[in-house]
């Protein structure tokens, strides 16, 4: 082993992230351009009237016509046609730079999603920063934003990580990595041939943590797989460094080999230089308005005597996206956190961090209401949502996204497994209830239910919302669906539609749910599956524009899903289609300022299926109620709502009369099975209650 030559650490430098931030962030110095917003305190109702409704894509599954990139497809003009009319206000467009590693001055691919990523550049594989320009221009004239990603807890192992690894100026403080004594090296595994790490085990790493080296295991293992993931450390062969010294590395990554994790508390603050570079790159040169931020409750790792480190809940994850959430207010953006963890968490990081945070919340309660056809969990999750402070317009309630449905359940897991709560008439600590509800989703979302739902790791159901749907039907075949179980589907889809878009924050669907994608075969994706990650079923090909409607399979060649509801353009010809209903709701929602209304109330009912969220909406336009039936069967209930003006009640959506508020508060609500209404108490004088 020679140490590397002068001219490949330059080479390494020039694609380094850390570098590109350094020479961004001497552009703003002493200019007044970041002091124009204010920036401690998080907007949620500022970032939702920016955006109150998205379309979340999947860069991997996009289908363009030929010789199109992906991202020319998400800036054509007859797509943002389309998306316009829908009332779509904002594209996420999911991680778009180039990711994976470099070995050698090769590219290595991503093996993540494009959540590894190694440079500030838009990965080639989906087309040309001047495309995504022309995009976020697009989307612009059509009053909709751009919103990009953020990924501030790891990197994946490219210029920066080899940079580090060669011990190579301050790189090694952008990692969580530590080098381990020449004496103490027959501790650790030995690195086989092709590969450029190795999994440490439970007992190495507890070896570690005696002499001095590390904090020692996690709280949690994600991505846990036997022989393949077992613990968060991996460790290096021996690197000949820039300075002729022989090192081997232990490092940390909360997530795959390929990810590893930064040090957000190194003397060289060269993590959150890094970071800062990239979004403010992303504001100011790509043209996107918010920022997603991945992973971003992982940030501080600390040493405990006894037992596993404290890597959850932990203040510096706070201080770090306090940082991150203000530096991206003061350049005029936005940010959102996908933070599946305990309420506590979500209530404290939304103070100051990530203007909005993905509705864990209430999330996997709702797909749990539709697969029991039972709303009581969900009422428990919006009683404790209210409890801990959390405004329902600062989530973005959303439908599927490219990860898979989570049934971790944190909250009663971690902080709350002691904790009482009062279920099916019978009081259970909160790791009772968690197993109690897992088991149910697990039950009747996959196995023998469901055989084309697949269990994803040790927490998760990789599925599309049309599969979870059909497992809720009954429906085992997905070769066997029909014209009568379409409309059936879509009929729970816009249900679930409802449930999402009418109360306040952001509402988010992806291009899986507007062309109502079912999950792909196993074997279709049996080679992307190797490493045990089956959420590849329900990523399939889709064409929402139908700008190549022969294509088999997406730019990135993922296979085209079959797709229940057709492309958007054929959908908006027909006045009954998934996308015309969507059209109509939100039309409402917006019309009536829902996204800036006030959850008021949740009011206990008698029908197992039945869910009501009462909700004061802007600008003195009266009182909304949601009433949806998450059930197979009809619903006659009277609803108690003391303390409303009584009046005439209206369905908002199809302007009829459905009833009336009595003085005594009383309201009777017929629903059939999976309808949802969206109801206005007007009082007798005409005017809004």
């Amino acid at each position: 082993m020679t140490r590397p030559d002068d001219a490949y650490i330059q080479w390494l430098e020039e694609r380094s992230m850390l570098q590109a931030s350094q020479l961004r962030a001497r552009l703003y110095a002493g200019q007044s351009r970041l002091w124009q917003n204010p920036y401690a305190e998080a907007q949620p109702r500022r970032a939702s009237e920016i955006a109150s409704v998205w379309l979340t894509v999947y860069p991997d599954a996009i289908i363009a016509p030929e010789g199109s990139s992906v991202l020319s497809a998400l800036g054509h003009e007859a797509l943002w046609k389309r998306l316009s009319e829908i009332g779509i206000q904002g594209i996420h467009t999911g991680p778009i730079k180039q990711s994976g590693g470099i070995s050698g001055r090769q590219t290595t691919p991503s093996i993540d999603g494009n959540f590894d990523r190694i440079s500030f550049d838009i990965d080639p594989l989906y087309g040309t920063e001047q495309e995504l320009v022309q995009m976020s221009r697009l989307a612009a004239a059509h009053n909709a934003v751009t919103i990009d990603d953020l990924i501030p807890s790891h990197t994946g192992k490219g210029a920066d990580f080899r940079l580090a690894e060669l011990g190579h100026g301050s790189y090694p403080g952008l990692y969580h990595m530590v080098e381990i004594r020449e004496e103490d090296w027959p501790l650790l595994p030995d690195v086989p041939p092709g590969r450029d790490a190795v999994n440490l085990l439970p007992a190495v790493c507890d070896e570690l943590k005696q002499r001095h080296y590390i904090v020692g295991q996690l709280q949690r293992v994600i991505f846990f797989e036997p022989g393949v993931k077992e613990t968060d450390w991996s460790a290096t062969p021996p690197i000949v460094g820039v300075d002729g010294k022989t090192r081997r590395w232990v490092y940390l990554h909360y997530f795959k080999e390929g990810q590893p994790s930064l040090n957000w508390l190194d003397p060289t603050f060269a993590a959150q230089q890094m970071i800062i570079g990239d979004a403010l790159h992303a504001l100011d040169c790509l043209g996107a308005r918010g920022l997603r931020l991945d992973a971003n409750g992982f940030l501080g790792v600390e040493i405990r005597a006894e037992g596993t480190a404290w890597s959850e809940s932990h203040p510096l994850s706070l201080t770090g996206n306090q940082l991150i959430g203000g530096m991206i207010r003061k350049a005029g953006g936005f940010s959102f956190q996908e933070l599946n963890l305990t309420l506590d968490d979500i209530a404290q990081m939304s103070k100051g961090g990530a203007d909005l945070s993905y509705d864990f919340v209430t999330r996997p309660a709702y797909q749990h209401a539709l697969l029991t056809g039972d709303t009581e969990f969900l009422r428990l999750m919006l009683k404790e949502m209210h409890a801990f402070g959390i405004d329902p317009a600062s989530l973005i309630h959303a439908l599927q996204n490219h990860d898979e449905l989570t049934a971790e359940l944190v909250h009663f897991w971690t902080l709350h497994a002691h904790d009482m709560y009062l279920y099916k008439g019978q009081t259970l600590p909160g790791s009772v209830l968690r197993e109690h509800i897992r088991e149910e989703i697990y039950e009747r979302a996959s196995g023998e239910h469901a055989p084309y739902n697949l269990r994803f790791v040790t927490n998760g159901i990789s599925c599309t919302t049309v599969s979870l749907i059909t497992a809720a039907l009954g429906i085992r075949d997905l070769e066997q669906i029909g014209a009568a179980d379409i409309e059936r589907i879509q009929r729970v889809h816009l249900l679930l539609v409802m449930y999402n878009a009418m109360q306040p924050g952001v509402v988010a669907m992806s291009g899986w749910d507007m062309v109502g994608a079912l999950p792909l075969p196993a074997e279709a994706v049996a080679e992307r599956m190797g490493d045990g990650d089956t959420r590849w079923i329900h990523r399939g090909g889709y064409d929402l524009a139908g700008l190549n409607p022969d294509a088999q399979a997406s730019v990135r060649g993922m296979p085209r899903a079959r797709s229940l509801y057709g492309s958007l353009d054929e959908q908006l010809q027909r006045p009954d289609s998934f996308a015309s209903q969507v059209k109509k709701l939100l039309a409402v929602r917006q019309a009536y300022g829902i996204a800036a209304s006030r959850q008021v109330l949740v009011p206990e009912v008698s029908s197992p299926g039945l869910l009501v969220m009462v909700h004061e909406l802007p600008a003195g336009r009266g009182t909304q109620i949601s009433a949806l039936n998450f059930g197979a069967e009809p619903i006659s209930e009277t609803l108690q709502l003391t303390g409303f003006h009584p009046g005439p009640v209206v369905d908002m959506i199809n302007e009829t009369v459905e009833g009336d508020l009595d003085e005594d508060g009383k309201l009777l609500i017929n629903l059939d099975p999976f309808e949802a209404l969206c109801l206005r108490i007007v009082n007798s004088s005409g005017h809004h209650a």
